[in-house]
C-alpha cells in the first residue's frame, strides 16, 4: 500500500466507511470540519430527517399551497436536518473532547486528534447554527418558537451520559423534535396526532441508540460513562422488543387520529417486520453487528415514510 494511502486510512474515524466520500474526495482543508459535522457518516442525517418527513407527510393533506411549495418545505427540512445534525455533533465533540480521546472508536475525531483547535470548532458551530436559524425563520411564528425550544435539549444532551444511566432517552427527546416541527409548519399548532408520532419516534430512537451504545460499553465502563446498554446488559433484547412494539402502537395511534388510508397500515406492518428482524439479528456482544443493525434504521425510516406518504394521498 502506498504511504499516502496508509496516511489517509489512518485518519478515517473508526465507525466511518474506509471509502467514505470525505476521506476520498473532499478538499484536505475541509475534511476535519466535515468530520466534525459527521458528513463522513450520513446515517445521523437520515435518522434526524425521517421524523420531520413523517410529520410533514402526515400533515400534508392540510397544506393549502401548491405541490411545489410543499416540496420546498420538504427540501428545507433536508438542509435543516443536515446542518442541525452537524451542529449537534460539533457541539457534542466540543463538550466530549476529553472523553473521546479515551475511547477507541472516537479517538480519531478532529478535536481529540488535534486536527481542529477548540476555537475553530466553536466558530464552525456558530456558522452552522446561523444557517439553521435562516432556515427556521422561513416558517410560521409557532414553528419558529417551537424550533428555538429544541435548543435546550440540544444544549443538555452531551452531559446526560455523565449524569444519568439513560442518555439514550434524552437523545430520543432531542432527535425527534422534527416529528412536532413538520406538523407545526403546516398547521401552526400541535395536536394529539403529532404528539403520538413524537412519542413513537422517541421510543424508536431509545431502542436503536441502545443498540448503538453496545459498541462502546467496555470503554464506557472503564471511563465511567453511563448508557442504557450498560444499564440493561443482557436484558437488552427483551427491552428492544417491548420498546419497538410500543413505538409501532403509537405510530398506529397517530395514523388513526388523522384517519390515514388503509395503505398506511400495510407499510406499518412492513416497518414492524423490519424492527423484529433487528431484534433477532443483533448480537449485543458484537460491535460490528450492532453498528450494522443500527444503520439499518435508515431503511426502517424510509418504510414508515412511505406509509405516511401513501396513506396521506387523497
Amino acid at each position: 500500500m502506498p504511504p499516502e494511502a496508509k496516511s489517509t486510512r489512518s485518519k478515517v474515524i473508526k465507525d466511518a466507511r474506509a471509502t467514505n466520500w470525505v476521506d476520498r474526495s473532499a478538499p484536505v482543508f475541509a475534511r476535519p470540519y466535515l468530520k466534525l459535522m459527521r458528513a463522513d457518516r450520513p446515517i445521523g442525517v437520515w435518522l434526524l430527517l425521517w421524523p420531520c418527513w413523517w410529520s410533514l407527510a402526515m400533515a400534508s393533506p392540510a397544506h393549502e399551497g401548491s405541490f411545489l411549495s410543499l416540496l420546498g418545505i420538504f427540501l428545507l427540512f433536508v438542509v435543516g436536518a443536515y446542518v442541525m445534525r452537524g451542529a449537534g455533533c460539533t457541539y457534542n465533540d466540543i463538550v466530549d473532547r476529553d472523553i473521546d480521546a479515551k475511547v477507541d472508536r472516537t479517538a480519531r475525531r478532529p478535536l481529540p486528534s488535534g486536527q481542529v483547535k477548540l476555537w475553530q470548532a466553536i466558530a464552525f458551530l456558530i456558522a452552522q447554527l446561523l444557517v439553521g436559524f435562516l432556515i427556521l425563520i422561513q416558517f410560521n411564528e409557532f414553528a419558529i418558537v417551537l424550533g428555538v425550544a429544541s435548543l435546550g435539549f440540544i444544549a443538555l444532551y452531551p452531559f446526560m451520559k455523565r449524569w444519568v444511566w439513560w442518555p439514550q432517552a434524552f437523545l430520543g427527546l432531542t432527535f425527534n423534535w422534527g416529528a412536532l416541527m413538520g406538523w407545526a409548519v403546516i398547521h401552526g399548532s400541535l395536536g394529539p396526532a403529532p404528539i403520538a408520532l413524537y412519542a413513537g419516534a422517541f421510543l424508536w430512537t431509545l431502542a436503536y441508540d441502545t443498540i448503538y451504545a453496545h459498541q462502546d460499553k467496555e470503554d464506557d465502563a472503564l471511563i465511567g460513562v453511563k448508557s442504557s446498554a450498560r444499564a440493561l446488559g443482557k436484558k437488552s433484547k427483551p427491552f428492544l422488543t417491548v420498546t419497538y412494539a410500543l413505538a409501532i402502537t403509537l405510530f398506529a395511534v397517530a395514523g388513526y387520529l388523522v384517519a390515514t388510508d388503509w395503505i398506511f397500515y400495510v407499510f406499518l406492518f412492513f416497518f414492524a417486520l423490519h424492527l423484529a428482524w433487528q431484534v433477532r439479528r443483533v448480537d449485543i456482544d458484537k460491535p460490528v453487528l450492532c453498528l450494522f443493525v443500527f444503520k439499518s434504521n435508515r431503511d426502517a425510516g424510509a418504510i414508515l415514510f412511505l406509509a405516511w406518504f401513501l396513506g396521506a394521498i387523497p
